[in-house]
């Protein structure tokens, strides 16, 4: 009933305070398909290249539309692919699913999918967010770690699409293997085997 006692403050105190509802959702089969069939279709494939390009452009310095953004530190790496020409917002919907799929590829399975709707004085944020850990393996000694865990976010500002971002973050413990690298993941995620 957070929900309704978040409305019921708004109604009656703070006007400038912000509401926020937390989800948990599952996209139905049929769009789930869909995704599918855009990720292998001619057009799937050329943004995905595209995106791919736009990466290596991004490490030489070289800005271009949809422009990327690179992320690193010892202990997590992403990136954002922010949303512009030529993605259009199904095309960016899609992506957001297909980098989930992606992964669950890799060896993931999906942890969480959720969406949180945070209404504030200038605006509605909407941010969908996948969380995805490298499959438990109780037969090892140590955890294979993989990459390290995912999140996935999508971010609206009024219902316009505004970036997704990719980020992974690292175990550091004795108990998982050394995680693979963040180059060998951008790798994987857009040429998949």
């Amino acid at each position: 009933m957070k929900f309704v006692d978040d409305i019921l403050k708004k109604l009656f105190t703070d006007k400038s305070a912000a509401v926020t509802h937390k989800e948990n959702f599952t996209p139905s089969q049929s769009e789930m398909a869909e995704t599918y069939k855009w990720s292998q279709s001619a057009e799937g494939q050329q943004l995905f290249d595209l995106l791919y390009q736009n990466i290596h452009l991004q490490k030489a310095g070289e800005i271009v539309p949809p422009e990327l953004q690179i992320f690193r530190s010892p202990y997590a790496n992403g990136l954002a692919l922010f949303y512009e020409a030529p993605l259009d917002s199904e095309s960016f919907s899609h992506l957001f699913f297909a980098f989930g799929q992606r992964i669950v590829d890799l060896g993931y399975e999906r942890v969480s999918l959720d969406r949180t709707i945070q209404e504030k004085p200038t605006g509605v944020n909407i941010t969908e967010k996948q969380y995805l850990k490298p499959k438990t393996s109780y037969m090892a000694e140590r955890t294979e770690q993989l990459f390290g865990n995912v999140a996935i976010e999508k971010v609206s500002v009024n219902h316009q699409p505004q970036m997704i971002k990719i980020l992974v973050t690292i175990y550091s413990d004795r108990l998982y293997t050394k995680a693979r690298s963040f180059d060998t993941f951008v790798e994987s995620l857009f040429n998949p085997q």
